[in-house]
């Protein structure tokens, strides 16, 4: 690798001396160069150890475009040769090391099976609580362990005590799962859902504050907003919606199903939300399985549980956590995919998302006949996408690219979203995001 280095500065300095103008590559210009000698300089770095060797040498925005150190934490995943994979959101590849650790774990439980779960299994538990609080940046004891995003928002939804004609405010863009739970409640409890629409394309955070605000009336006890708009990637402001919801006097209940492990925050970025809950197999890389959900210390006793569970105190959020036999397994993986996720490092990984969406979409929207329903503005977006061609529904361009291209993507076809969500992950190569441009180029037409 250092002959490599020796090489490429030699080829500089020579051109630099004879060709400052670089003609004699016509095909690669001055910043082109720079770019892939910063580039291999930057793999020479990471040769050794590629988690940590950067880190106090190089920007996460700089790390972002070293293609050779993400191709060193591709080899870290089993990605399928099959297709390319850019549908990462719904449930996203494990890597190598936490899968073999979860292994382990299975291993082990089974072989002292009830023993395990009898003296184990609390304490283990509450090691990744207390991981998982830190990681959010929460109290431990503000914090369970679900088995996802709609179990954690629904317990929320089903706990409150519904009065006939309370009232919720949501999204239409919100995730399915929790306005259908919200529909149950108003079919049995007569309390009522207010839905708005979110912009795809919004002029300002302001813009979007307004359009929750509106709904509030004196009879609003809850608001529910998506941290990140699964379906669009979109970003919403989340911290001003919860301090314009707390002067009305109404509880706000993020879902954030996909920001968490995919954006660097602390729950203390979002204001006081009174309830937090995400799912930990999108973006952690935990096995499938586990989920949070953060609740407000003040907000907890007022909570029903959906299962009858006496053993703690109507204070404890351990009463909302009552599942049962559950596989455990799934609970000690969770430390594994934290020390793994900070080894890439909260930042760095959030920067190359970033990348990569931008990458691809700066690439297409510019093509007339390509529509891309994801906001432009970089702090509203991070690796989620969705994009659609003029002339093609949703369905049959999600059926194109994959018969034709061999490219997975998923069709999102409701509200004010037309197009395929394209969901890139940190092992996803910009090579395979060229073919993804180059087909819907060419579709269309």
């Amino acid at each position: 690798m250092e002959l490599l280095l020796f090489f490429y500065g030699l080829i500089l300095n020579l051109l630099l001396y004879f060709q400052p103008n670089y003609s004699v590559m016509p095909d690669l210009s001055k910043r082109q160069f720079l770019k892939v000698l910063s580039g291999i300089t930057a793999f020479s770095q990471i040769k050794k150890n590629p988690f940590e060797s950067f880190k106090s040498s190089i920007s996460p925005l700089k790390l972002a475009e070293a293609e050779d150190f993400w191709l060193q934490i591709r080899k870290g995943y089993p990605v399928t040769n099959d297709f390319i994979q850019l549908e990462n959101g719904y449930y996203s590849l494990t890597s190598t090391e936490v899968l073999e650790k979860y292994k382990q774990h299975l291993e082990k439980i089974n072989s002292i099976s009830s023993y395990y779960m009898r003296t184990q299994q609390v304490n283990d538990k509450l090691e990744s609580r207390k991981q998982l609080a830190e990681l959010l940046g929460c109290s431990y004891e503000n914090l369970i362990i679900t088995r996802n995003t709609t179990e954690s928002l629904d317990t929320i939804i089903a706990g409150i005590e519904w009065q006939k004609g309370d009232e919720a405010v949501m999204a239409e863009q919100d995730y399915g799962a929790m306005l259908d739970m919200f529909s149950l409640q108003a079919k049995r409890h007569g309390m009522v859902n207010k839905i708005v629409s979110i912009p795809n394309h919004p002029q300002s955070d302001e813009e979007i504050v307004e359009i929750y605000e509106k709904a509030i009336t004196p009879k609003t006890r809850l608001l529910m907003v998506c941290h990140m708009i699964n379906v669009t990637g979109h970003i919403l402001p989340v911290k001003k919606i919860v301090e314009m919801a707390h002067k009305h006097n109404v509880e706000v209940m993020v879902d954030g199903a996909h920001a968490f492990a995919q954006i660097d925050f602390k729950l203390a970025d979002l204001g006081n939300c009174d309830y937090y809950g995400s799912s930990l197999h999108k973006w952690l890389g935990t096995p499938l399985g586990a989920g949070i959900l953060y609740v407000r210390k003040d907000k907890i006793q007022k909570l029903w549980q959906i299962y009858g569970d006496f053993g703690f105190e109507d204070s404890d959020i351990r009463k909302l956590n009552h599942t049962g036999t559950h596989p455990v397994a799934t609970d000690l993986a969770i430390r594994d995919a934290i020390q793994y996720y900070r080894k890439i490092g909260a930042s760095q990984k959030e920067a190359r998302l970033r990348y990569l969406q931008n990458y691809w979409t700066e690439k297409v929207r510019k093509n007339p006949k390509i529509i891309v329903n994801t906001p432009l503005d970089p702090k509203r977006h991070c690796a989620i996408a969705n994009v659609g061609v003029e002339g093609k529904s949703p369905k049959d361009l999600a059926k194109i690219l994959f018969d034709q291209y061999r490219i997975f993507t998923v069709a999102i076809d409701f509200s004010n979203v037309h197009g395929v969500r394209v969901t890139p992950h940190i092992f996803t190569t910009t090579a395979e995001l060229d073919l993804f441009v180059k087909a819907l180029h060419e579709i269309a037409g």
